[in-house]
């Protein structure tokens, strides 16, 4: 049993609802948090919060350092040692804040959660993507069998997040009435579907072949008329276990119910692609296949925009910086069309690349 003091439990449970209801972040954003500060606690024997000193942040740096994944069994990389000083940062200028700790912590003190400038630089570095083509998510579903209901549902679900660039809590989350075969798209209302930041938005399918479409047809039919699913039901529903012959579990169809969390989404992508013999591509990085494929066809500002409104970005900017990276492939080519004199580009293009250029600077200096 943890030797965990009240006090720490109280404020701990105070600054959650902080964060949910005052910073209104989402569940995933605060375990996040609360995984830091656990780690914090674990550091330092769980003393009382009131007893913080910077001894103890610098304690905690070292022991991050020090650390192993439990995942890869390596040490844990630097990213994860910034994100983790900087929940608990965060933490404490909440706690100097609050009364009982005001004049228990030193505010300066606090600052010794930062890293060195290296380690700092090392962190933020944006490491190349692994991104898969359509033309390899296409092998995939080719490949994928479909004679259970089970390999059906996860053959489904790998064509449906390539059609719409979901992200996975919105997959787990998705219901049959969210889904217009009709009009091709999919209604990501927010008082059902876990979207981010809780915004309801529709995707319309996107331009991605034949194939992801028939086969999400064909498992809405299947669900709707072999299996009697409503409309309210699961668009891909959690997994039905029961004891075999030798007392083991083993999946015997579907049940209802959605998946509680986005792993079993994962775990289905990590089994397809090792069976197409290409390396793992997580959920999220069907984004940026999209984006790849979207700086292909989009031949205006106002198709681009479209596009990047469709995985729900308010900001086409969002697109530009956050998803789409510039293969290595396609670098020099469209350096050498740049020292080409410019063939009259638009008024409306030439103000997104202002902007993005301004905010590229604003991130270069900061």
């Amino acid at each position: 049993m943890k030797n965990n003091s009240t006090n720490n439990a109280r404020i701990i449970y105070e600054y959650t609802t902080y964060l949910k209801d005052a910073k209104r972040q989402d569940d995933s954003t605060i375990d996040g948090a609360l995984k830091s500060i656990n780690r914090y606690e674990e550091c330092t024997g769980y003393i009382d919060f009131k007893k913080f000193r910077a001894k103890h942040a610098i304690a905690f740096k070292k022991h991050l350092m020090g650390k192993k994944s439990a995942v890869t069994g390596d040490k844990l990389s630097k990213a994860t040692v910034l994100t983790a000083t900087r929940h608990l940062k965060a933490f404490f200028q909440y706690l100097v804040t609050q009364k009982g700790y005001r004049a228990k912590i030193n505010y300066s003190d606090i600052e010794y959660f930062n890293l060195s400038e290296k380690d700092t630089r090392i962190a933020n570095t944006k490491r190349k993507r692994n991104v898969a083509t359509v033309e390899q998510v296409m092998q995939t579903l080719e490949g994928m069998p479909c004679s259970t209901v089970i390999e059906m549902r996860d053959r489904a679900l790998i064509a449906f997040v390539i059609l719409t660039g979901a992200r996975d809590g919105a997959v787990a989350s998705a219901k049959i009435k969210h889904i217009d075969l009709v009009e091709q798209s999919f209604y990501q209302d927010a008082r059902d579907v876990n979207t981010k930041f809780s915004k309801t938005f529709t995707t319309y399918f996107f331009p991605v072949g034949e194939l992801p479409l028939r086969i999400l047809t064909e498992w809405i039919d299947y669900l709707v008329q072999e299996l009697g699913f409503k409309q309210n039901s699961p668009l891909f529903p959690k997994t039905k276990l029961a004891h075999n012959a030798n007392q083991q579990f083993e999946a015997v169809g579907l049940l209802g119910e959605h998946w509680s969390n986005a792993n079993p989404i994962r775990k289905a992508f990590a089994q397809a692609f090792e069976a197409a013999g290409l390396p793992y591509f997580n959920p999220h990085s069907f984004r940026n296949t999209l984006v790849r494929l979207g700086e292909r066809l989009c031949r205006t500002p106002e198709e681009f925009k479209a596009w990047s409104q469709n995985l729900g970005h308010e900001s086409v900017l969002t697109s530009f910086y956050s998803y789409g990276d510039v293969p290595d492939y396609k670098q020099a080519e469209l350096l050498r069309k740049l020292a080409k004199p410019a063939e009259g580009t638009s008024p409306d293009m030439e103000e997104q690349f202002r902007q993005f250029m301004q905010f590229q600077q604003m991130m270069g200096n900061k």
